[in-house]
């Protein structure tokens, strides 16, 4: 069961969410900032990613070294991600360590240096990642699909961005835009296990810059158009992905969609799973994914297979999207996947991380805070019907974008074919 958790909104607009888990001596901590490759525009393709990098870089008060030796010696990792539409940095420490850790952290968030001989190391470490990233087509594929679904919309762009911005962003431009996005109306503090609420609010609010105005979220229209693309490259598997805009965030069909998802392809029992891999050894990897935004979603799926296996393997794809959308799934399915929905929920609310991050993003996201028994009754809510429909509106053929990374287009052009 979820312990109650505690919100407090300083002035400023940065807000703090904490739970208490009693029966731990640890805590988890994190801050999340509401700036993702979503914020940026063509021409700030990578800004983002680069200051999650930058942070680690040093501070007036602490050189990059000393960061890590403070949290070497705690005992802990300190680490940061870069989303779509959100930056967060999180550690996990004891809970003697707390105030140490949230100290250094907030320094790196608020006031990092942006130094150009930093900038310059960093740059190349980001841009080698970028080489690393564009150098496996398993990763790389998904970044195709985005492109294919989303077309010119922010949400099609990678997250990683792009290696000319990350060359030939200056210092100050990096800068500037940290100013513009890491303000304290954009920017959520959470932490879960062994934690007191009103002693972690007295060091936000001590640590936290005066209110400055928060850029608002503006929505944009997607591109609903189906694309087929293909990469060339040197491959040993073809890696074809499919996919579609899903839903947004605060649609409540989210958990629906989460069963029909878990069905499809999200477990080892799944359909695809069991068609694609385990009766006719098709795949090694092959599975569905949902995501969820402010604006609209994204549903797909991926199969990574040897060249002579390709056709073979979407053929099966095209007649399990078939059989879901016209018959939906089968009762012992549903409640299948019910039990293994709220299982997942409930042992990941063992992790002091898990539940941070839980309050931290859907906090950030203006998403309710759903209790453990909330969350039990919107998923026991979801009925065949609902899963059906969802099936029919989201697997449509004529919305679904296909996309393949190999050696050859010609065989990839064949697979498609019916």
């Amino acid at each position: 069961m979820l312990s109650e958790h505690r919100i407090t909104e300083l002035d400023s607009g940065l807000r703090i969410v904490t739970e208490v888990m009693p029966s731990v001596r640890s805590a988890a901590l994190g801050v999340f900032i509401g700036v993702g490759s979503t914020a940026e525009t063509h021409e700030e393709a990578g800004l983002s990613h680069l200051i999650e990098h930058m942070l680690f870089r040093g501070t007036p008060r602490f050189e990059s070294l000393e960061i890590d030796q403070i949290f070497d010696a705690m005992g802990a990792e300190l680490n940061a991600g870069t989303g779509k539409e959100s930056t967060s940095v999180y550690t996990r420490v004891l809970d003697n360590h707390l105030e140490r850790a949230f100290d250094v952290i907030a320094d790196m968030v608020w006031r990092p240096k942006f130094a150009d001989e930093d900038l310059s190391a960093e740059r190349e470490i980001v841009l080698e990642e970028i080489a690393m990233y564009e150098d496996d087509p398993q990763d790389k594929v998904f970044d195709v699909l985005g492109t294919a679904v989303f077309g010119d919309h922010p949400l099609g762009r990678a997250i990683i961005g792009r290696a000319d911005v990350v060359a030939g962003t200056p210092a100050a431009g990096l800068a500037a835009f940290h100013g513009k996005r890491y303000v304290p109306g954009n920017v959520v503090v959470a932490a879960a296990g062994s934690v007191d609420h009103d002693a972690l609010v007295a060091m936000v609010r001590d640590s936290s810059p005066a209110a400055s105005p928060k850029i608002p979220h503006v929505a944009t229209p997607v591109q609903l158009e189906a694309r087929t693309q293909f990469l060339k490259k040197e491959t040993e598997q073809y890696h074809v992905c499919l996919g579609a805009p899903g839903l947004a965030r605060g649609d409540e069909r989210r958990f629906a969609l989460r069963i029909l998802d878990n069905v499809l392809g999200g477990t080892s029992s799944s359909r695809l799973f069991v068609e694609i891999r385990e009766k006719r050894g098709l795949a090694y990897a092959v599975y569905s994914f949902a995501a969820q935004y402010a604006d609209t979603g994204q549903v797909g799926l991926y199969v990574g297979t040897r060249p002579d296996n390709v056709k073979t393997a979407m053929d099966v794809v095209r007649v399990e999207l078939e059989k879901l959308r016209q018959d939906g799934i089968a009762a012992d399915e549903l409640e299948r996947s019910k039990d293994n929905v709220k299982g997942r929920i409930l042992l990941s609310l063992e992790s002091t991380v898990a539940r941070m991050n839980r309050l931290g993003s859907s906090l950030l996201s203006d998403m309710p805070l759903l209790s453990v028994d909330e969350l039990e009754e919107k998923i026991d809510a979801v009925t065949l019907d609902d899963v059906l429909g969802l099936a029919r509106e989201l697997y449509a053929p004529e919305r679904m974008s296909i996309v393949g990374i190999g050696t050859d287009e010609s065989v990839f052009d064949k697979a498609l074919a019916a």
